[in-house]
């Protein structure tokens, strides 16, 4: 699919024009009718452009053959302009003609192209990618088509930008949104190492990959420790670097992302159910948004210095798999004594941020992990996490996720929880004893590892990464993560 941006209409097979609920509706609405040679009375009457309204017109007129009404409600969010779209494209996009434009003009909402052509794009994605038996007929996005944007001539320029950031930011989202989704046979940590590597090779930044004898070598104790039940699989150790530095004008801002990389996870000996355990395919979510804030960041040339830590691993059952009440040792010289298998999450990261506070000092580090089922439970699936020891990031962090859609709730990170966390035979144990505050106890074990760093979050995206939507009939990826980080970098 090309896309057009244009301050002058062209003559497209179809318009879309999307609508508030304003004091224009009326007047838009007329202008439409009148351009159709329809009834004004009659749409006016017919429309009131609700959320998520949608109306077929079949002009009288010659010229073009479908108009398309689409209701965006009182106050739009950026989040209502993706999922419109993203569901109207998807919805029909075996039914759309090869020439399509969107009117953003007529409604005055140039400022929101960027979520406009975001939804659009991503409408382009499907789950089943797996599948033999393809559906037939003619796909939008599959042919030669052409999306025309239309819009007002006055800051073109900035609207032509914001349209293609709208573009390339759904286009990294559907390749983390296909690695989340695929399954583990399909992207065990050699396939995750080899994903970032390739990315980096693609996209101009650094990728070096350590295997199972170089992270034993650097002291990953923890990484290694929850890769010891997969001796087929086993952990791969990831550090991406993108830094525009040599070409700056002044220091750029250094920002650390460490992400939660288990490819598979059973549980280990403290098994999960079998009625769900299909989704811990997911359980990389984290490791995706790093992946795919990076390749982002690296293809709209961001003016910052990133650095990526990505712990990969299967979390499996072996006899050599880690045990309940088993210590092991930490890159950090801190011992950990396991009470729960299934708490692994927690453990490979700390080895990911005690290695990037170590061996970069990042102004800023910022973690991501489908960690606690705990965070569902206190937030459901419309927001993440955000637990920070710094309230100008954790607020910085929360504006963003209004602004992106990708919404932060912060939860505390009081001393008051630190005891919970203590263990009497190593420096700390990985799980609670009680079955209270889990996304926050998480985070308490997570600080450990950040060796007094004094600018980090913590992003619990356990509900957010992989949910129910309505371009599946099972849960599926979201690429949490990547246009809420992206769009802070850009605020730098």
């Amino acid at each position: 699919m090309k896309i057009n941006i244009s301050s002058q209409q062209t003559s497209p097979q179809a318009i879309v024009y999307p609508l508030k609920d304003d004091e224009k509706l009326a007047e838009n609405l007329a202008k439409i009718a009148r351009q159709a040679g329809l009834n004004p009375e009659i749409l006016q009457r017919d429309f009131k452009a609700g959320l998520k309204e949608m109306l077929t017109l079949y002009p009288a007129k010659k010229g073009v053959e479908k108009i398309y009404l689409i209701g965006l409600g009182k106050a739009p969010k950026s989040m209502d302009f993706i999922k419109v779209f993203r569901s109207f494209f998807y919805q029909n996009r075996k039914k759309l003609p090869l020439s399509i434009s969107i009117d953003l003009k007529t409604g005055k909402l140039e400022s929101s192209i960027e979520y406009v052509v975001n939804g659009a794009c991503l409408a382009e994605y499907e789950i089943g990618i797996f599948k033999t038996d393809k559906k037939e007929g003619t796909d939008f996005f599959a042919a030669e088509s052409t999306l025309h944007i239309y819009v007002a001539e006055k800051g073109i320029e900035k609207t032509q930008l914001l349209a293609q950031i709208g573009e390339e930011t759904a286009k990294t989202q559907i390749r983390i949104m296909t690695l989340v989704d695929a399954p583990a046979n399909k992207k065990y940590p050699e396939k995750m190492a080899e994903y970032a590597l390739k990315t980096g090779e693609m996209y101009g930044f650094d990728v070096k990959v350590f295997d199972e004898k170089e992270c034993e070598g650097l002291g990953l104790g923890a990484l290694l420790a929850v890769g010891k039940g997969s001796t087929e699989n086993p952990p791969r150790f990831i550090v991406m670097e993108y830094n525009l530095s040599a070409l700056a004008d002044k220091p750029l801002k250094k920002v650390g992302l460490v992400g939660k990389g288990v490819t598979f996870d059973t549980g280990g000996v403290s098994i999960k159910g079998a009625g769900s355990m299909s989704y811990m395919k997911s359980d990389m979510g984290g490791a995706g948004a790093v992946l795919g804030t990076i390749e982002l960041a690296a293809k709209l040339k961001l003016p910052v210095h990133l650095i990526g830590v990505i712990p990969v691993t299967e979390n499996c059952v072996d006899g050599n798999a880690l045990k309940p009440s088993d210590v092991i040792n930490t890159y950090s010289g801190k011992t950990i004594e396991v009470i729960d298998t299934d708490a692994e999450g927690r453990i490979i990261l700390a080895d990911g941020l005690s290695y990037i506070k170590k061996n970069y000092e990042p102004d800023v580090i910022i973690d991501l992990a489908t960690l606690t089922g705990n965070c569902i439970s206190a937030l459901g699936y419309h927001a993440a996490g955000l637990l920070a020891n710094n309230d100008d990031l954790a607020n910085q962090l929360f504006e963003v996720g209004q602004l992106s859609g990708e919404k932060l709730w912060r939860l505390p990170l009081w001393d008051d929880y630190k005891d919970m966390m203590k263990s009497d035979i190593a420096d700390v144990k990985n799980l609670s004893s009680l079955p209270l505050a889990g996304a926050i106890t998480a985070a308490k074990f997570l600080e450990i590892f950040i060796d007094g760093h004094s600018n980090w979050a913590h992003l619990d995206i356990a509900g957010t990464a992989f949910s129910d939507s309505e371009y599946g009939s099972m849960k599926s990826g979201t690429a949490f993560g990547v246009r809420l980080l992206t769009t802070w970098l850009r605020g730098l």
